[in-house]
């Protein structure tokens, strides 16, 4: 994005926050579906359990919005607490972590937005649009999640538009 002024970065953040808000909801709503006794669901042995892909969401969406908010990628490990063990357990967190990530970063200025940041020596881009990058990489692994509930026993809610499941 050469050439992103401050007014355009800004401008990109207020489009990128409508969409995370909303994407967000829909994936407390995967998360939460995660049935009781089926967060170790797995359909092979190297894949990751399904508790385990829904952590994965909440602190990989925590990295990508708090890094845009400090300016600069941060790769120091996420843990899971220990008092998460469920999904709802995970949803609930998710919410209250990612309310503080939506509020920081409406209050982030169209110069820190549009200033060049690096992806892990990688690449790098503007840095409102690690936003974007953030939320195709969750709505990647919901769709794994997804697939994932209903050989543990649970329900697949309403993605875009409604399931099968979500009809009864």
């Amino acid at each position: 994005m050469p050439g992103l002024t401050p007014e355009m970065a800004k401008g990109a953040l207020h489009m990128a926050l409508m969409t995370i808000k909303k994407e967000h909801g829909t994936t407390k709503s995967v998360i939460e579906a995660i049935p009781p006794g089926g967060g170790e669901y797995k359909p092979e042995p190297a894949a990751r359990t399904a508790l385990e892909i829904a952590w994965h969401i909440v602190a990989s969406e925590h990295r990508f919005y708090s890094s845009v908010a400090k300016g600069f990628f941060d790769i120091t490990p996420i843990p899971k607490p220990d008092s998460l063990k469920t999904g709802a357990d995970i949803a609930k967190h998710y919410d209250e972590l990612l309310l503080k990530d939506h509020t920081a970063l409406g209050e982030l200025s169209g110069e820190h937005l549009a200033k060049e940041m690096d992806f892990r020596g990688m690449f790098q881009m503007p840095t409102v649009a690690f936003l974007d990058l953030g939320l195709r990489h969750s709505v990647h692994h919901r769709g794994q999640l997804s697939v994932y509930l209903r050989p543990a026993g649970g329900r697949v809610p309403a993605i875009y538009g409604e399931s099968y499941d979500s009809k009864k």
